[in-house]
């Protein structure tokens, strides 16, 4: 039996228990969508799923509640699905391990990320819908897929028979930080040359590891490292230096998550070998050097591997690569300048890929939709510099802050009776279902907040066990107010 059985509130956790040990990786969220679809039905409540695995469950308000505004708890069903190389789990067929800290503070996943983005979402819902002894106006759950690979679920969701008038958005990480806006943003693919061929020589391989990585809206602004960016710079920075040629490559595993590793296959020959190992140190010394306070675990190294045949990419492939990596943006591009330390526009290059062909995929971000449309134009005149194509999807709007929220209101004022502490109102930069669902439903008062989570979309993802009581709390208490 998982020690999750122990932790209090119990139904919170059973639930969150048995989710983990569901596949549910972005694209991957089948059984979870079947598994919440029994739920309703084992409960007695109304509820349909959609083609792409949303599904929306019902529940009338408690008795004298009925003439209360309906209220939406909202979150997603798909989770960052990443591991470490040795965990010896098939995320795609096998659950999570979820265990307890040895100080009893927080719960995690044994070799792979938590999914408490956004499972505690779907297992707070739960054990709110499954009880009959609280008071509460008339509830909508609505849960969402690939949410993290482009709020895909959310821009799918047939809303015309939703009524809710106040939305509840599960799924920030900061207690006591609600969010009351958020960026807009999309996915951009990278489609470059990339014939290859087949030449002789000695085969090294390059590979930059051990970088923190992380929510590449969440964290955009604590300037880690791109293991991808920096291979396009090393790329950058050699040329002249010593010849060689480029052959397979690999970086990122999500376009929302910073990578923290990407390795190459490079061929030169002996003549040009010493120059080469000479360039790599030099480049090894200056990040090491530049991210020593940020990156204390960077790494960077060439490794010798032997002399054979492989495949490289021609001479067009290769130009195209370099002019890519050099020339797209990344990372932030501009701050708010109303908000101090918010991120207002910044780029992700989160999956880097030379198989089927070279490709890069990027998060583009930003609370304002001309920065947005104007880091796109960029973007694919860059492609088309390099002889590439280019391609746009996963748009989503931003979430504008509301001057008069009624839930904001209420939200700030119970978080400081339950806890003493005054709430920090705050925007967000990524992308949040708030921004899809309020178009879909004008006039809706969102809020978005969450337990305290870390390390999100990384297996060190952890969630804090008190944290998740005291938002459960929060939670109840916000719904019996709405009924007042």
């Amino acid at each position: 039996m998982s020690r999750l059985s122990k932790l209090e509130p119990g139904d919170v956790f059973s639930y969150f228990d048995e989710i983990c040990h569901i596949p549910h990786g972005s694209g991957n969220t089948g059984q979870i969508s079947d598994y919440c679809l029994r739920f309703a039905k084992e409960h007695g409540l109304a509820c349909r799923q959609e083609p792409c695995g949303n599904v929306v469950i019902w529940k009338d308000a408690s008795p004298g509640c009925e003439d209360a505004d309906p209220v939406m708890l909202q979150g997603h069903l798909d989770m960052v699905a990443v591991e470490t190389e040795d965990c010896g789990i098939d995320l795609e067929t096998e659950g999570l391990r979820p265990a307890v800290s040895e100080d009893g503070e927080w719960v995690y996943a044994k070799g792979t990320s938590l999914g408490g983005d956004d499972g505690i979402a779907i297992a707070y819902a739960m054990a709110i819908l499954a009880d009959d002894t609280l008071k509460h106006p008339p509830l909508e759950a609505v849960f969402t897929v690939s949410e993290e690979i482009g709020l895909m679920g959310a821009t799918a969701l047939d809303a015309s028979d939703l009524k809710s008038r106040i939305l509840l958005n599960i799924d920030s990480e900061t207690e006591g930080e609600f969010l009351t806006s958020c960026a807009g943003g999309a996915t951009f693919c990278c489609f470059l040359p990339s014939r290859r061929e087949k030449k002789t020589g000695i085969v090294y391989e390059f590979m930059i590891d051990g970088l923190l990585g992380g929510h590449s809206g969440m964290e955009a602004h604590l300037g880690r490292a791109n293991a991808n960016v920096l291979f396009g710079r090393f790329l950058a920075e050699t040329a002249g230096k010593a010849a060689y040629q480029i052959g397979e490559f690999s970086g990122g595993e999500k376009e929302n998550a910073i990578p923290v590793r990407c390795s190459a296959i490079l061929l030169t020959d002996e003549e040009n070998a010493e120059s080469l190992k000479r360039a790599a140190d030099e480049f090894a010394a200056a990040v090491k050097s530049e991210y020593a306070s940020i990156e204390p675990d960077i790494t960077v190294t060439l490794t010798r591997k032997e002399i054979c045949e492989a495949d490289v990419l021609d001479s067009e492939g290769d130009r195209a690569l370099r002019i890519a990596l050099e020339l797209m943006p990344a990372g932030v591009l501009r701050m708010e300048p109303d908000m101090p330390g918010m991120v207002q526009t910044s780029l992700n290059l989160g999956v880097l890929r030379s198989e089927p062909e070279s490709t890069l995929t990027y998060a583009v971000r930003s609370s304002v939709r001309t920065q947005r449309e104007w880091m796109l134009t960029r973007m694919r005149d860059v492609a088309a510099l390099a002889g590439g194509s280019s391609k746009v999807e996963g748009v989503y709007p931003a979430w504008p802050y509301r001057p008069d929220s009624r839930i904001r209101e209420i939200m700030g004022k119970t978080y400081e009776e339950l806890t003493g502490k005054k709430p920090v109102m705050t925007g967000v930069h990524a992308g949040v279902e708030c921004g899809i669902l309020a178009e879909k439903l004008p006039g809706i008062d969102c809020i978005s907040y969450g337990p305290t989570m870390q390390n999100i979309h990384t297996v060190r993802e952890r969630l804090n066990i008190r944290s998740v009581q005291r938002n459960y709390e929060l939670t109840k208490r916000v719904l019996e107010k709405l009924v007042l």
